[in-house]
């Protein structure tokens, strides 16, 4: 059965949108209409989809997972206990906070419905779904252990969502500084300093070297501000240019992982994901040389993707897992050893579930010491800009004030 999208007015004159199942177009109208909703516009799903497919392709919006991890713990929940795929999608579907997700749900119950497998359904929606879900979801299908997957699922993108905060937490604070920084400095030069300076110039005296600096800088802040927002957006035109080409990603990533500090926070952070997610597809009973190829795309770190994807070529060889990554110089010596370790005792996913503990904890040593090393240099940085402007601003006030003592 069709699902439609429809765009009405009910009896109070207040506009509605929502979504009906109907076999057509008028049983939708007619549905709607026994309701006392007049409807406006409908399409279904599929055209609905149709004709935003540039808007998406543009700015395709990337699931919640935190509503991901809820939706498919409990959709684990619901099969563990026996009740059918499509009657657990049903009563998920009225759960949901997310229209668009409610949508999404809709979707995969009538793909299933029609006799489409799980995993298949849920592959038309990557913005949700990517494809280490899918795959799970095949392999949980093919063993007949859907729930058991599901339930890991839900732990793993959990873990992941928390380690994502992590990040983010250890670097607004830092980000907050530097913003409100800047917007001081620039109200201090745009405003306050020129009314002090035409002080200084109308004395007619020669001005201390620091305070013409200071004076050439609040100029350059009043007549070319927009010089500052215009070398930021073409920085980061051509950050996103650079990183639309393999190549580029990898010089970027590249980059990224040398900064002091903060390197070795992203390094950690890849390494935590690649074991973590080898760990839980291994144990799902997904073959090695497939579980490589869904880090590869899932591991959001190009240098490392290409890193996997040298060792899935040196497997394919007849290479073990281990060498090609202790030769790679992205993995420390320790995490091939222990990779080696599990390969020779068949207890690589036992293996990469420890390295992946050990990881999230380092990360959270390497969070703090980013955030202990970050906050001082901003202090600092921002102390050695207000100790620019006052000594400009003093230096001539003592000159000027020496001169009327000699008066």
């Amino acid at each position: 059965m069709p699902i439609f999208d429809y765009k009405a007015i009910d009896t109070a004159g207040k506009p509605r949108r929502g979504i009906v199942d109907a076999d057509s177009p008028r049983d939708a109208r007619s549905k709607l209409r026994a309701d006392g909703i007049h409807v406006i516009d409908i399409a279904t799903l599929e055209e609905r989809k149709k004709a935003s497919i540039t808007r998406r392709s543009l700015f395709a919006p990337r699931g919640d997972q935190r509503q991901l991890a809820v939706v498919t713990r409990q959709l684990a929940t619901l099969l563990g206990a026996g009740i059918s795929v499509v009657d657990a999608l049903k009563a998920l579907i009225g759960q949901v906070e997310s229209r668009d997700f409610e949508r999404v749900l809709r979707d995969v119950r009538e793909r299933v419905t029609q006799g489409d497998m799980l995993a298949d359904a849920m592959a038309n929606h990557p913005q949700w779904f990517n494809d280490l879900f899918v795959n799970m979801v095949r392999a949980g299908e093919a063993a007949g252990q859907l729930d058991a997957i599901l339930a890991r699922l839900s732990v793993y993108i959990t873990r992941q969502n928390r380690l994502r905060s992590k990040l983010t937490s250890a670097l607004t604070y830092p980000m907050v500084m530097v913003i409100v920084g800047v917007l001081v400095v620039v109200v201090l030069m745009t405003f306050v300093v020129p009314n002090l300076t035409s002080l200084f110039t109308k004395v007619g005296k020669a001005l201390p070297a620091i305070t013409q600096a200071l004076i050439a800088i609040s100029k350059f802040f009043q007549f070319y501000w927009w010089t500052i927002p215009l070398a930021a957006f073409l920085t980061w035109l051509m950050l996103k240019n650079m990183r639309r080409t393999p190549e580029g990603r990898i010089r970027f990533d590249r980059a990224l992982m040398k900064i002091p500090v903060l390197g070795d926070l992203v390094r950690k952070s890849a390494i935590s994901r690649f074991a973590t997610t080898m760990a839980i597809l291994l144990k799902s009973g997904i073959p090695v040389l497939d579980a490589l190829k869904i880090v590869q795309a899932v591991v959001q770190n190009a240098v490392l993707a290409k890193t996997v994807d040298d060792v899935h070529k040196s497997i394919l060889e007849g290479s073990d897992i281990a060498t090609p990554l202790q030769a790679s110089g992205v993995f420390p010596p320790m995490v091939g050893y222990m990779i080696a370790t599990g390969e020779q005792s068949g207890q690589l996913e036992e293996l990469l579930g420890n390295i992946s503990e050990a990881y999230d904890e380092e990360i959270d040593i390497a969070t703090q010491r980013l955030t202990s090393v970050l906050e001082p240099v901003i202090i600092i940085a921002l102390a050695l800009v207000v100790l620019f402007v006052v000594a400009a601003i003093i230096m001539p006030l003592m000159q000027m004030g020496s001169l009327v003592r000699r008066s």
